[in-house]
Order: C-alpha cells, then structure tokens, then sequence
C-alpha cells in the first residue's frame, strides 16, 4: 500500500488546467489569481453571481493580464448537466482538467430550530454535493486521462468543531472532511492527490452568499443572526484571499492531507480530541464491550 502522505502527485501546475467553483470572489477569486499570475495554470473560473463573473472578468481583462490563459463561466454547481457541459466546454477550450478546487460554498448562519428544509437543501446541495458532483463530473476524465491530478476541497474550521448557530454549515463541512480523507485513500493509486482547505476566517464577502441563493430554495424564515456585525469585523481582519491561496498551492504541491495555517486554533482541535479520546478510553477496559465487537 503505498505511503499516500508521500506522494506527490504533481510537481507544479505550468500549463496544468485548473478549474475552480466559486472563482468569481473571495477565497475561490485569491486561487484563480495565484494560479494564472504566478503558477503558470490555464483557469477556468465557474460561478453562479453574474455581477462578480463580471468583476473577475474586468480583473483579468487588465492590460497586464488580458493574456493569461483564463476562461470564466457562469454555473450552478448543483446542476449536475450543467456541470457536465461546463467540463466539455473546458476540455474544447483548453484541454482536460487536472486540478480541481472545489471551493464554492454557501453559509447563512442559520440556527437549528429556525432552519427549514429548503435551508437545509441549500447548505447541503452547495457545500456538500457541489464538491460531489465536480467529483463525479471530472474525476473519470482524470483517471482516463492517466497523468495524475489533484483535487482540493474547502472546508471549514468547522469542519473540526461546530459553533453556535452552525449545524447547517457545520454538517456540511464535517462532509467535507470526509469526503476529503476517503478519496485521498482511493485515488493514490490513480496519482491523483487530495487536499482540504482549512479556512479560519478570510476577508472575503462571504456572508453576502445570500445573493447566490437558487430560487428553488427560497423558502427560508430566518433573515440574520444578533453576531452578523461582530462575524463581519473578524472577516474583515481575516486572511487576504491571495495569501491563503499561495499557501494552499504550497500544500498542494507537498501533497499535504490538511491545509489549515491558522495556528491559533491548535489548542481548541487538541481540546477537541482530547475529548473523543477520553470517550473512547472509557471503555478500553471492557470485557464486555470487546467481547462484543469481536
């Protein structure tokens, strides 16, 4: 079995094609940037906003940057043909795709007990089966195509520990997290690394994504939370998008399982095993307990 921690599927992206969901803004516009200004990539960036497909479009339309190789698309991620016919438009423009950033995501901040069905649907559909359906979409052309590959999913701090007000989110970024360490064992043998991004906060617009909400999931009872301001001020003093994507390239480069350079949360994740490792050593001397499972 091999060592996948080691592998190291790719050794730099020059000419590689990227494509990556939620590209037109924040953490998703930072790796769109990086990756076609400094790492040489072809980029396409997919995203369901008209108005911020047209700022990035304006950005790359710059005298300095009108030739770099980058095509931007307008896409519902949880449209799986739409997905599909976005991969065949890639592939005629560009070649296949062999980075795939699974960024886009959505994050209402909608309590529990107020939450609806089409809240639930939302949360889930984008952050959880938007990231599926780009696997399923480009993960056989990957294999096919027989030279490796990466895919990279963002998750979330809260993809470690929930906070109040956050189980939809949090349901989804947990997803996330395992998703990410499943396929990384599956896809070794393929050459096709796996990374997940760990974001903490990143000053970004990502509390507006109530724009991006489909019609299809409308209907929802909640409006905001009492924390929107205090939330809104720590992503202001957040990352910059661009220097989280240098890092993340960083990552992907080694290979790394977790991307997560937010080292003033190490107390809270080792709290937080601390706390499943006391649970588990409950029982380790259980006679019964292990006479059980065996």
């Amino acid at each position: 079995m091999r060592e996948t921690s080691k592998e190291v599927p790719l050794q730099n992206f020059d000419g590689k094609v990227a494509f990556v969901t939620g590209g037109a803004s924040g953490v998703g516009l930072g790796q769109a940037k990086v990756l076609a200004e400094e790492y040489g990539a072809k980029v396409v960036i997919a995203d369901i906003l008209p108005n911020r497909i047209d700022e990035a479009a304006a950005y790359f339309r710059s005298p300095d940057r009108k030739d770099l190789p980058v095509r931007i698309l307008q896409l519902d991620i949880t449209d799986r043909s739409a997905f599909a016919n976005a991969a065949d438009e890639v592939e005629s423009a560009f070649g296949p795709v062999q980075l795939l950033f699974n960024t886009a995501g959505v994050s209402a901040r909608v309590p529990a007990e107020k939450a609806t069905y089409d809240d639930w649907d939302w949360h889930l559909q984008v952050n959880l089966f938007g990231a599926i359906n780009g696997v399923q979409t480009f993960l056989p052309r990957m294999i096919e195509l027989g030279e490796g590959g990466h895919i990279i999913n963002t998750g979330s701090i809260q993809s470690f520990f929930a906070l109040p007000t956050t189980a939809l989110y949090s349901t989804s970024k947990f997803a996330i997290r395992g998703l990410t360490e499943a396929l990384r064992v599956d896809l070794a043998k393929y050459d096709i690394g796996v990374s997940g991004i760990i974001p903490g906060a990143v000053h970004t617009n990502s509390l507006d994504t109530a724009l991006a909400r489909p019609e299809k999931f409308k209907n929802t009872t909640f409006s905001g939370h009492d924390g929107e301001t205090a939330l809104r001020k720590i992503l202001a003093s957040g990352m910059d998008p661009v220097d989280l994507a240098r890092i993340t390239m960083q990552g992907v480069l080694r290979n790394d399982l977790w991307i997560f350079p937010y080292p003033q949360f190490i107390e809270q994740v080792e709290e937080r095993h601390r706390l499943v490792m006391n649970e588990l050593m409950k029982w380790q001397d259980s006679v019964e307990t292990v006479d059980t499972i065996r």
